[in-house]
């Protein structure tokens, strides 16, 4: 099915979003968040773009330049986060000091800190929804891993739309390609030819998504499918984590426990 139909149907089918809605797009230079501005923008909405310099040296200046370069072409506002100024070090510099405390993978702490400061700085440019550029495979992936894990219940809350408990400083976030195979979304930016790094980050070496993928290389279309698909069947039925939503008793931000995620780790430091 064309990509364009398929977002259109998802956005309709969960109500994810509409022509009022005030919509961040998180960027990170990757081709399924800029292809995801790209269908966006192209259906009308109103939208931004959000993306974090994490300070990765080449990487990071290879990554931020064609992020300015599509948000030139959509003609979107962007909104820059240098992670080095505004948090003192470079991400690579503050994941290795909580590294010699615990025993952490380097994906693990670097989303817990992107999810946070994307939250905290789109709240404060007063928007409704935040959109990732996560597909298919992602969601498959995440999934399988979680089963894997023994954990199913942390993907509870997923889906096309999150299903956190509302919460004023808490912004939802969105998925209009979760439906998408991530081979369909590559095809579409290029065939496009939308400004993108098709580099992996330089820090992504010992994740155990990377191990998953590998397994994932080696299933058919339809077999990723399905295993969304019979997601989508069985997560009602799936026993949620604990949803009190309360706020760190450290920094004020949405929390499950007295601590947010983030500062747990950062005080590992």
């Amino acid at each position: 099915m064309n990509i364009q139909i398929q977002v259109k149907k998802t956005i309709k089918k969960y109500k994810l979003i509409n022509k009022k809605d005030k919509i961040v797009v998180a960027l990170s230079g990757g081709k399924d968040s800029t292809a995801v501005a790209y269908l966006l923008h192209k259906l009308g909405y109103n939208i931004m773009g959000f993306h974090i310099n994490l300070g990765l040296r080449n990487y990071s200046e290879r990554c931020e330049k064609v992020v300015k370069k599509l948000c030139g072409v959509l003609e979107i506002p962007l909104h820059i986060y240098d992670f080095k100024k505004e948090q003192g070090s470079s991400m690579c510099y503050l994941r290795s000091a909580i590294q010699t405390k615990k025993n952490l993978k380097n994906c693990a702490i670097c989303g817990v800190i992107k999810k946070y400061i994307i939250n905290k700085e789109v709240r404060k440019l007063k928007a409704d929804k935040i959109v990732t550029g996560h597909h298919l495979d992602d969601e498959a992936q995440t999934f399988f891993l979680n089963i894997l894990k023994g954990a199913p219940q942390l993907s509870a809350n997923t889906g096309p739309i999150t299903r956190n408990i509302k919460d004023k400083k808490f912004i939802t976030r969105i998925k209009p390609l979760f439906y998408i195979l991530e081979k369909d979304i590559k095809e579409f930016a290029k065939k496009h030819k939308l400004p993108v790094v098709y580099d992996s980050c330089p820090c992504a070496l010992d994740s155990y998504r990377i191990q998953i993928r590998k397994l994932f290389n080696t299933l058919s279309d339809q077999e990723k499918r399905n295993i969304v698909k019979n997601f989508d069947k069985v997560k009602h039925k799936i026993k949620k984590p604990n949803q009190k939503m309360s706020y760190c008793s450290i920094c004020g931000e949405p929390a499950r426990k007295n601590i947010c995620k983030r500062c747990e780790l950062v005080r590992l430091k």
